[in-house]
């Protein structure tokens, strides 16, 4: 029986024993810094990563994943007697899609699907998620696809950032040039909202951040059990820890997952960044 393998980029991060549990295959994307291309969670880690930004005078930029490097994972599986469904990181926040997208031409007829998440980070690994356990399943790979554009509904993302200025830097924000040069105990929340980044609140104290993420995140999954939760940090352990405590005490996740942020997007969002994705009614 034909198996559906799962592909996704890097910015997923997922837990490495859901990763080798379902055999999902991650294409890297790059950070460049200097005279220097690292893989996204493969040359560099994010501990390196936000040791090194901390001290840095040259800042990283980042790409998309390159498009030899998809080409090369769909040829191995299916190579291997596989179809593959590709879900990757917003277009409207990188080009990583176009390269799936150019790889596949190298395989006009295979079977081969690509579906954009609107999202990132564990907020598309709840799609990959819930896709790889379909495939695992015996789903075909037309209701991989329609699972994967149905989950992209029941998934959101929301984070507490200690600045907006990464974001601004990188052009990933959208609407929040408002908040750009507050008070350094203004901290924005923003939300991964139609597939872009945009900055809907301005909290003080970062405690109250934190608090208002969890109450955010509870408005939005209400009523939608059963719930899933993934909380994320850019080196910031510490707060994710009480995000987890606080969101499992107000929401009742029937899974609480805990997720450090790939340097990809830590680049983006900046140290200190903790977040919560979530996933509902599967």
């Amino acid at each position: 029986m034909t198996k559906v393998a799962i592909v996704t980029d890097s910015t997923a991060y997922l837990p490495e024993n859901l990763i080798e549990k379902y055999q999902i295959s991650i294409v890297p994307m790059e950070l460049i810094w200097g005279d220097k291309t690292y893989l996204d969670g493969i040359d560099i880690q994010p501990n390196e990563f936000y040791q090194r930004l901390s001290t840095a005078t040259v800042l990283p930029t980042t790409s998309q994943g390159s498009i030899l490097n998809f080409k090369n994972t769909f040829e191995r599986l299916l190579e291997q007697g596989n179809e593959v469904l590709t879900i990757l990181i917003s277009s409207k926040l990188s080009g990583t899609i176009d390269s799936a997208y150019k790889a596949r031409e190298y395989f006009p007829d295979s079977p081969i699907e690509i579906v954009d998440s609107y999202t990132t980070s564990m907020a598309m690994g709840f799609q990959v998620l819930a896709v790889a356990q379909a495939a695992e399943q015996g789903a075909n790979l037309e209701e991989c696809r329609q699972l994967a554009e149905a989950t992209r509904q029941q998934t959101g993302l929301v984070v507490a950032v200690d600045t907006l200025e990464f974001l601004y830097r990188g052009g990933r924000i959208g609407g929040g040039t408002r908040f750009l040069g507050s008070a350094l105990n203004i901290k924005p929340i923003v939300e991964v909202i139609g597939g872009r980044v945009e900055a809907v609140e301005r909290v003080r104290t970062r405690k109250k951040s934190l608090l208002r993420l969890v109450e955010l995140v509870a408005q939005k999954t209400k009523g939608k059990d059963p719930i899933h939760l993934a909380i994320l940090h850019a080196n910031a352990e510490e707060d994710a820890r009480f995000l987890i405590e606080e969101s499992n005490r107000v929401i009742h996740p029937i899974e609480t997952l805990f997720s450090t942020v790939s340097p990809v997007i830590g680049n983006h969002t900046g140290p200190g960044s903790v977040g919560i994705a979530y996933l509902t009614g599967l």
